[in-house]
């Protein structure tokens, strides 16, 4: 029977160099505050015996902080530079960890076998949750660990979940008053995900019954506007995508098939608009002159696309101040951020 390999701990290379084990773990954390022949004669005895060390996570555990934070999404490690959002977010929340000398841990939640092991493992002062919808199993397992985390979304049932977000409902009807300011009576909106791997026309029961409740509430911000300028829910077409190139060309193919399409497109994000914009163009419609388009979230993209995209802001570098100050400095409960309309050149009166 092969015996297992004997683990060398700190207390043996002590004893063998004829140390006291304060004296040998100085060699290692500060040895400064050793004598040169000492260190040399624990160094050479460590090396015999294998000893590779003290371990770094315990040393850093022992010490109470570790002065980094985990940023995690029920997503794989790409979205966070491939997404808009979540690229800009991270770049402001790395540049605010950058100023206070903290450090960053991605962790992806994509890998359901690996969670636990992610989650258990990261040497980080807390969390920040990028997503936390269809997320309980990543709350849940944060949650265990003990340390203070925060989520980028208030669109959760459960309140005990410290939250930093933004009110959709009123970013949404920000949006539609625009476009109803400016005369416009014929819309379509472009939805982000209700329900995981569905995409296509949805109705108001779908909507009612989503389980991301980012792209209810954007919804329910619209209707409560146009409704108010006596534009009927049956009258908006809403098409729901994956937040990428192939959905929203199949919803926009579908809006336009009759010759008829809407003179405004509501977007639930940047990317979506850009997208829209870029197939608007694609088959010879002008925006803003024969179509209007807004998106939703201001990230640093939608300035620089053609025409620059009029969009509701989402305030991300205080979004991410917000996050790390809650993680670092305490306490952590759930805030709510304004958010403001950027026009822009995407936006103009409807075609007479």
């Amino acid at each position: 029977m092969v015996k297992p390999p004997v683990s060398i701990k700190l207390k043996d290379v002590a004893a063998a160099a004829g140390v006291s084990q304060g004296t040998a773990s100085n060699v290692f954390s500060r040895p400064e505050l050793v004598r040169e022949e000492v260190r040399e004669r624990v160094r050479a005895v460590a090396k015999e015996l294998g000893y590779a060390g003290p371990s770094l996570k315990g040393r850093l555990l022992r010490a109470g902080k570790v002065n980094a934070i985990g940023i995690a999404a029920v997503e794989p490690l790409s979205y966070f530079f491939e997404d808009p959002w979540a690229r800009a977010m991270l770049a402001e929340i790395s540049e605010i960890c950058d100023r206070r000398g903290a450090g960053m841990a991605l962790v992806s939640a994509v890998n359901g076998e690996k969670l636990a092991w992610n989650i258990e493992t990261a040497l980080v002062d807390g969390f920040i949750l990028l997503c936390v919808e269809g997320g309980h199993e990543l709350v849940s397992l944060t949650r265990q660990r003990n340390l203070p985390f925060v989520a980028l979304a208030l669109g959760t049932g459960d309140e005990s979940i410290p939250a930093i977000g933004v009110d959709n409902v009123a970013g949404a009807a920000l949006a539609a008053q625009h476009l109803v300011d400016l005369g416009h009576r014929r819309f379509a909106v472009l939805s982000t995900e209700l329900k995981e791997g569905h995409v296509g026309p949805v109705g108001e029961a779908e909507i009612a019954a989503a389980i991301y409740s980012t792209s209810r509430d954007r919804m329910m911000g619209y209707w409560r506007v146009l409704e108010g300028a006596g534009i009927g829910r049956a009258d908006v077409p809403v098409h729901e995508t994956r937040n990428e190139a192939g959905s929203v060309r199949s919803a926009l193919e579908a809006i336009f098939a009759d010759g008829q399409g809407p003179t405004a497109l509501l977007c639930m994000s940047d990317r979506i608009a850009m997208l829209a914009m870029e197939w608007l163009g694609g088959r010879g419609l002008r925006v803003p002159e024969d179509v209007s388009v807004v998106g939703f979230d201001g990230v640093p993209e939608s300035a620089a696309a053609q025409p620059p995209l009029t969009t509701v802001q989402q305030p991300l570098a205080d979004i991410a101040h917000r996050a790390v100050a809650a993680i670092l400095d305490g306490p952590v409960e759930r805030q709510v951020v304004p958010l403001s309309l950027v026009v822009r050149g995407s936006t103009g009166a409807p075609p007479p």
